[in-house]
């Protein structure tokens, strides 16, 4: 756009990359309450990606090449938003201008969280102004999916721990709820805007309700719950939740002496962000594996946990879409090299989490609703009683078109042969999801037998994935005898018996993969290097935990 002055000579330009769209959040009442949902050109989407922190603990070291790795690494996980969390920091230009590129939306929180804060003439002018430039900055993109005022203020005033005051309370309704609003009003009227996150709405109103809002869900990891827990709940729009695990013992190594590489030392505590979080992972690695003494395998296995715990979570939510239309994990990336809920390290190595999900995120989604022994009888001292071992299979389409295709599955024997099997073609139309028939194997041992399954389009396997019936630590795994093979630019990982989350490690180097930490039947995988130098290679699987 340009200036001209009535001779034609230029007085100004403004130049931005803008894309035409409508994009909001649809909060309409339905059958369970309110509504909360990206809305894109009129089609309401199931959001699914992670919440970004700052990418450094020095700023001046993020530059547009990391945060593109970033967000590009995002972005081939499936995610399909990001959430800006209010305790960080606002963003550079080039984060948007990425994010608009990748198909990204942002979820722009303002830089107000976990805090009370009292107004006065000069603070009021102070914030008024950081908002105003940021959304004058920010407003033009077409990735910038809504304004939330604040993190966890509005459920903070309310649950007992920070006791604000009377003019707190009253200070924090006139900024998210009058002065950030009015400023909003004037300078980006068209976007969407939330009060506070978690909220129901704003003005104190129930902000912990189900059936409206944004939930911020922590009773898997702070409150101690099993990861079934998940299925208990169905709220609206899940903006933060999440489950720790440690880096990987490269990342490990960078900040450690060998003497230190034991979770409790004290190096390793102070690498840890949330207190007494390493016991908080011991706790839940005892009720899921076996005892672990090498330090790098309790590495491994805190990842698998980690993994496993948003993976519940996303596929339960997943398989209630309409109802909940929301799932952005906590937390993409890292500050410095840490343990931490990341799915994606300070430097950029993948974790089980973020392989995890790739695939619960992917646009076809297969996954099981099982019931056993971690609902049933998570206790195994627990009086001995039949307990029901079912799987209820579904289809989760996130895409504008339908879905056909045919579902397989195999109830299989611990060394992976097949007991039973069947397949169904099945029809999954566009924004939907489909259940089959629930199975029941309660007359089988849940220490000896697993399901396989998979959605296959054109024979082609589009998801797929294998589900115990007890804890890891209690079946009775086979020696898959993993090994591998390169061809080209694909490693063949070969199992001789059943083999669950398959690590593949670059020995002299790192590399990113299509696919890691996955489960496979006996038989051959393909596995594409994305990126990445080394030539040679070491495999484990949960057999070796023990």
């Amino acid at each position: 756009m340009t200036l001209l002055d009535e001779a034609g000579n230029v007085l100004d330009r403004w130049s931005r990359r803008i894309g035409l769209r409508t994009l909001t959040v649809n909060t309409d009442k339905d059958e369970w309450g309110e509504c909360f949902a990206h809305e894109i050109n009129g089609v309401k989407i199931f959001a699914m990606g992670a919440d970004y922190i700052p990418e450094d603990n020095i700023f001046s070291r993020i530059t547009p090449e990391r945060t593109r790795r970033l967000l590009e690494d995002a972005a081939a996980a499936n995610h399909n938003c990001v959430r800006v969390w209010g305790g960080g920091y606002y963003p550079d230009d080039w984060f948007f201008d990425i994010c608009d590129e990748l198909g990204l939306i942002v979820w722009q929180d303002f830089m107000f969280a976990c805090a009370s804060y009292e107004l006065d003439d000069d603070f009021e002018r102070s914030i008024s102004a950081e908002i105003r430039d940021n959304v004058r900055r920010i407003r033009h993109h077409a990735c910038l999916g809504l304004w939330c005022g604040n993190n966890e203020m509005e459920t903070q005033t309310l649950d007992g721990a920070w006791q604000p005051s009377i003019k707190q309370k009253c200070d924090y309704i006139k900024i998210f709820e009058y002065i950030i609003p009015k400023i909003l009003e004037e300078e980006d009227p068209v976007t969407f805007y939330w009060p506070s996150s978690p909220s129901s709405g704003g003005n104190y109103d129930n902000p912990w309700d189900e059936n409206r809002g944004d939930t911020h869900y922590w009773d898997v990891w702070h409150g101690g719950k099993p990861f079934t827990d998940y299925r208990n709940y169905h709220f609206r729009y899940m903006s933060e939740f999440g489950f720790q695990s440690f880096p990987c013992l490269k990342t490990v190594k960078t900040f450690t002496a060998p003497g230190d590489r034991n979770i409790f030392s004290r190096v390793m505590e102070m690498h840890q962000r949330n207190a007494a979080a390493n016991g908080k992972i011991m706790t839940y690695l005892s009720a899921t594996y076996l005892y672990l003494s090498d330090f790098e395998m309790l590495l491994y296995a805190s990842q698998l946990l980690q993994a496993d715990a948003i993976r519940y979570g996303i596929e339960h939510f997943r398989r209630n879409r309409g109802r909940c239309m929301g799932t952005v994990v906590w937390q993409l990336n890292d500050i410095w090299p840490v343990a931490s809920w990341a799915g994606i390290d300070y430097y950029g190595r993948w974790k089980a989490l973020h392989y995890a999900q790739k695939r619960a995120f992917a646009p076809v989604m297969i996954s099981c609703e099982e019931v056993g022994e971690l609902s049933e009888r998570p206790f195994c001292v627990a009086q001995p009683a039949p307990i029901e071992k079912s799987a209820r299979l579904h289809v989760a389409n996130e895409t504008m078109e339908r879905a056909d295709g045919t579902v397989r599955w195999s109830l299989r024997k611990s060394d992976g042969e097949v007991i039973l099997e069947g397949a169904q073609e099945v029809r999954v139309e566009p924004l939907s999801g489909l259940w089959l028939e629930k199975m029941d194997f309660s007359s089988y041992d849940e220490l000896e037998v697993y399901i396989s399954y998979s959605f296959e389009k054109e024979n082609e396997t589009v998801s797929e994935n294998t589900t115990l019936f007890t804890a890891p630590k209690h079946f009775r795994f086979h020696d898959p005898q993993l090994s591998w093979r390169r061809e080209g630019n694909s490693l063949i990982v070969s199992a001789a018996a059943y083999a669950k989350n398959v690590e593949i490690a670059g020995v002299d180097g790192d590399v990113k993969l299509s696919d890691n930490f996955f489960d496979m039947n006996p038989g051959k995988k393909r596995v594409e290097i994305v990126s990445g130098d080394a030539s040679a290679f070491t495999l484990k699987s949960v057999y070796q935990i023990r």
